[in-house]
């Protein structure tokens, strides 16, 4: 492969006056269509705006940040609309756009750092990931600016030791976990940049300082795990699926997990990002990297390595390895900068399409058809449709409790018919709870009398006990196609079976 570290006469140069301008009004774009967005609260949005009306140190199946996130916003608006849920996206984005240029300017303090942080800028904000994320309000959008954070301080600690900054990385690592856990994959790339790097280590003093922080920081959601029978640490097991062998499933099958994640990557970051951090790779086995190139990689391209063996062993979802994506953002335009002035512009280009097109898919959500007659974006419509629906059914039969066993019916009720007169409630099935719904908001067993309960399967209840109410098909949707059944049912009938099971909440 050309090596062409030191060659500067095809790059191409971006003011940082035109970065910003791109960068704001990619910013104004992704607002001002999330005010048309018509889409529904996808299951997981609807779930996290839920806790944020519980305001808790832990939830079933992720760390607190985003629901005090969204709470945050829905406060200081007066407002619990979809826009104002999902407002915090393409704000978090903007803000890691910037505090990327910050840290590129940071890592490579001379004209080609000046040169390339408009460009790190600009390729962030276009991410395809970026431009999905930044319609829809999720746990990758806030992680990423804390990891930008913490690299930006401990990119500094590497040439000074700074209380402050030690400080500043303590409190970023520990909020980044408090949104998601998967940061954590970060630190075995950390761990080998300062044992194998003179350049890369601090003091141990900030090393302490950071750890102390960061602990503190983290000790409310250790503490809430200790006394919620660890169950986000045991939802994080179950579907990484790190307790199951697999041995049925087959070497094959493995195989095609982990080729799937790590092509899926190329979608995430797009194609031409991706490229260039495999090069970076190829750079780093050919000792062409400098120390500066490597702490970089050491940042980003361990998590995917790491996350790809998941897949390979187990289960991984392709947003799992975002975290790399800061690092591995400034590093892609380091070496595209050296290596052709078309790859950014070409990144660049790619990115503004998928930019602009999705937000108008999600405001002519119901409008836009795959050749199937599906619609593009049908996961993310027809939920308040059915929540509706039960609503009605539940009204007609002059029923106030309204029980569900699936998380997606149960997640749009909760937001739909809020501050409607309605008791809402999880199917309880005994053992360790399958969704939060379960673990806090199950059928108590003062309720008695009869309740609505619907689901998309009949009810199996001792005979002349369950009354069908309803059975219909939603119209359109990720639903379209099911049935769904609403039972007027005594309470006794959903008490927990022993042999009970049931999917678990993703």
């Amino acid at each position: 492969m050309l090596d062409t570290t030191h060659s500067r006469t095809n790059a191409q140069k971006l003011s940082l006056a035109l970065a910003l301008a791109i960068i704001f009004g990619v910013t104004l774009w992704r607002v001002l269509m999330l005010h048309f967005n018509s889409t529904d609260l996808f299951v997981d949005e609807a779930q996290y705006w839920f806790w944020g009306q519980n305001l808790d140190f832990g939830y079933y199946s992720k760390p607190p940040m985003i629901a005090w996130v969204i709470r945050f916003f829905n406060a200081i608006s007066g407002s619990d609309s979809t826009f104002w849920i999902r407002i915090s996206a393409p704000l978090f984005h903007l803000a890691t756009a910037l505090m990327l240029m910050c840290t590129t300017r940071r890592l490579i303090d001379d004209e080609t750092g000046r040169e390339i942080a408009p460009w790190v800028g600009v390729i962030f904000i276009t991410l395809p990931a970026a431009s999905l994320s930044a319609v829809l309000v999720s746990t990758d959008t806030i992680q990423i600016l804390f990891v930008t954070i913490a690299i930006w301080a401990f990119i500094g600690l590497t040439r000074r030791s700074s209380v402050l900054e030690a400080v500043i990385l303590g409190a970023s690592l520990g909020c980044a976990f408090l949104t998601k856990y998967s940061v954590l994959f970060l630190l075995p790339g950390v761990g080998i940049a300062m044992l194998t790097m003179r350049s890369a280590r601090i003091a141990w003093r900030d090393v302490a300082i950071a750890a102390i922080v960061g602990a503190i920081v983290v000790s409310p959601n250790l503490w809430w795990n200790l006394t919620h029978d660890a169950a986000t640490i045991k939802h994080t097991e179950n579907i990484a699926q790190w307790s199951k062998s697999g041995g049925g499933n087959g070497l094959l099958k493995h195989i095609l997990n982990g080729l799937s994640f790590f092509g899926a990557q190329f979608g995430v970051v797009g194609p031409v990002v991706f490229y260039a951090l495999l090069w970076a790779t190829w750079r780093l086995v050919r000792g062409q990297s400098d120390d500066r190139e490597k702490l970089l990689f050491w940042l980003s391209v361990p998590v995917v390595a790491l996350i790809t063996l998941q897949a390979l062993l187990a289960k991984a979802y392709a947003n799992w390895a975002v975290s790399a994506y800061a690092a591995g953002t400034i590093l892609a335009v380091w070496l595209l900068y050296r290596l052709t002035k078309k790859g950014l512009s070409t990144s660049l280009i790619i990115g503004a399409v998928v930019a602009v097109v999705i937000p108008v898919l999600t405001v002519f959500a119901y409008d836009m058809k795959l050749p199937n007659g599906d619609l593009v974006m049908k996961r993310y419509v027809g939920r308040s449709v059915i929540s509706e629906e039960i609503a009605n059914t539940a009204a007609q039969a002059k029923m106030k409790e309204i029980v569900a066993q699936d998380r997606d019916i149960l997640a749009d009720l909760y937001y739909t018919l809020k501050g409607k007169p309605f008791r809402i409630y999880a199917r309880p099935f005994g053992g360790f709870p399958h969704n939060y719904y379960e673990q806090d908001f199950s059928l108590p067993p003062s309720v008695t009398g009869p309740v609505l309960f619907v689901d998309n399967d009949p009810i199996e209840c001792p005979e002349g006990q369950a009354e069908l109410l309803k059975s219909w098909s939603p119209p359109y949707g990720e639903m379209k196609g099911k049935t769904l059944y609403a039972y007027r049912v005594p309470a006794s009938c959903l008490a927990p079976k022993p042999s009970a099971t049931t999917e678990t909440e993703n």
